[in-house]
């Protein structure tokens, strides 16, 4: 589709300000959408809002379909009459600026069972009914995945790979004894997921309403202990003991030296196209439920995907094997018209890439931050965007362009110290910059550019550094983690923002 000329801020829901350890669904969530209306904003993008699991990583969710349940406001389970005012009167002192995803697990778990427990005894026929209706059209994911968290509950969290054979394998006696066995734990989760499409359809609404879409995100991959593994294994790559043949990564590249080892196993594409591509149609027909425009994340694995043998510990020895992403888009587009898709393009981008993201008019990704390497041919530069694309400051996978700016040999990233003042001198002399505030130095560039959509992430607008990163590929410990501060939400950045965007037709 063509996209307008428009602006918009990256924040996952995880990182607004909330006073219980992580950021939700309730009151700051529609600040937020009235910051961005201040603020002249068209869009408001997001992280995948997937169950995360070990690692925390919203791009490895325990499911393609199913929401991370702790996002859901707890004040909003109080408003709903699932919980009272005293369930909440003893929250952990948390940190304001980053997620103890333990501590919030710890906090929030007993809450939600509680509002489980209310919800169990509830004579409210509407409330019910509701539920039953949720329950009846998420049926084709809802009813495997409740089943799926109910067992991995059970089994201490434990990977799907560690089960007994008979339910790491699916028989049929064996699934049938679970659902018995574990009915009422599934029953609890898919209350959990009942909460948290209320509360999120809600926020939506809200943004719609107020002339803000939301932009969401699809990673290419699903993770390998996922129900959509468990529960479609013809679909993937995998042994007959279920472990994978191949999974995937990148190949050595700016983040690392050694390639990315994601682990996520691939997908089957023959036995896809054979069933029409279901299993992504339903995925792309439920994302449109949840936002507005969809960032397909790693494009270039519909074109070729870097298959690694399943027990490498680095992504070095990987080949890249051929993707029917054709057939798929060209599938998609027939069942849902223009899709509303924007290409994350990055990475090491071939023609056979670039046929497939033109051919379909998906617009693709520059990134500022990556502009000072090269020469004045490189694509980044502003002078050589062309009007059908998205254009960033920088991504989650980023560090902050202050934390750019003042970064540092060795620390998040393959640079050495010569090409880091190398860049950054480039970088001042093209912006005409005496880097006082290089984060608005790059976020002016970036909306006064001929691109079609420009997305700042939050940390920018807030001037932060390297402590405010999201996430450092390759990294194991200490990402997605970083959380604002409401009083850092201010009426003069939402000014100083809507002036530019006012000044550059945005």
């Amino acid at each position: 589709m063509k996209f307008p000329r428009a602006a918009g801020v990256l924040l996952h829901p995880t990182s607004l300000p909330s006073k219980f350890g992580i950021g939700d669904f309730g009151t700051e969530a529609f600040d937020f959408v009235d910051f961005l209306v201040k603020s002249k904003q068209t869009y408001w993008q997001v992280l995948p809002l997937g169950q995360t699991g070990y690692g925390d990583s919203p791009y490895q969710c325990f499911s393609a379909f199913a929401g991370n349940i702790f996002m859901i406001s707890p004040e909003k389970l109080v408003e709903d009459g699932f919980l009272t005012g005293n369930d909440l009167a003893n929250v952990p002192d948390f940190s304001e600026t980053k997620v103890d995803f333990g501590g919030v697990i710890e906090y929030k778990m007993p809450l939600l069972e509680k509002a489980f427990e209310k919800f169990r005894k509830t004579s409210d026929i509407k409330l019910v009914e509701a539920f039953h209706l949720f329950c009846d059209e998420n049926a084709f994911w809802l009813e495997d995945y409740a089943l799926f968290r109910a067992i991995k509950f059970a089994q201490n969290q434990v990977s799907w790979q560690e089960w007994d054979e008979g339910l790491k394998l699916r028989e049929p006696e064996a699934l049938a004894e679970a659902r018995v066995e574990f009915d009422e734990e599934a029953f609890a989760q898919k209350f959990y997921q009942f909460a948290f499409f209320k509360q999120w359809q809600a926020v939506k609404k809200y943004a719609n309403k107020n002339g803000v879409k939301i932009i969401g995100d699809i990673p290419i991959f699903v993770a390998l202990d996922s129900a959509d593994v468990w529960c479609n294994p013809t679909q993937f790559k995998l042994n007959e003991d279920g472990s994978p043949k191949t999974v995937a990564g990148v190949p050595p590249d700016y983040f690392s030296k050694t390639g990315q080892l994601w682990g996520n196993p691939i997908y089957n594409w023959d036995a896809m196209r054979a069933e029409g591509f279901k299993w992504w149609v339903d995925r792309v027909r439920h994302t449109l439920k949840l936002v507005d425009v969809v960032r397909v994340d790693h494009f270039r694995g519909f074109a070729a995907s870097w298959e690694v043998p399943g027990g490498d510990k680095t992504a070095e020895r990987g080949q890249w094997v051929n993707v029917p992403g054709k057939d798929l888009f060209n599938t998609l587009r027939w069942v849902f018209g223009d899709l509303p898709i924007l290409a994350e393009d990055l990475g090491v981008i071939t023609p056979d890439v670039e046929e497939l993201r033109d051919g379909f008019g998906f617009p693709g990704m520059r990134i500022l931050q990556f502009a000072w390497g090269g020469d004045t041919k490189n694509i980044d530069l502003p002078h050589n965007y062309i009007q059908n694309c998205c254009v960033y400051t920088g991504t989650h996978d980023n560090d902050t362009t202050v934390g750019w700016f003042e970064s540092q040999a060795g620390k998040g990233s393959s640079r050495d110290e010569e090409q880091i003042e190398k860049e950054r001198a480039f970088c001042l002399k093209y912006l005409q910059s005496d880097g006082k505030e290089i984060h608005w130095d790059f976020i002016r560039t970036v909306l006064a550019s001929v691109a079609d959509t420009a997305i700042v992430p939050m940390q920018d607008l807030l001037g932060l550094g390297n402590d405010a990163r999201m996430n450092l590929p390759a990294s194991t410990s200490g990402n997605w983690q970083w959380r604002c501060k409401k009083a850092e939400i201010s009426d003069e950045i939402a000014e100083r923002l809507s002036d530019l965007v006012e000044l550059y037709g945005r």
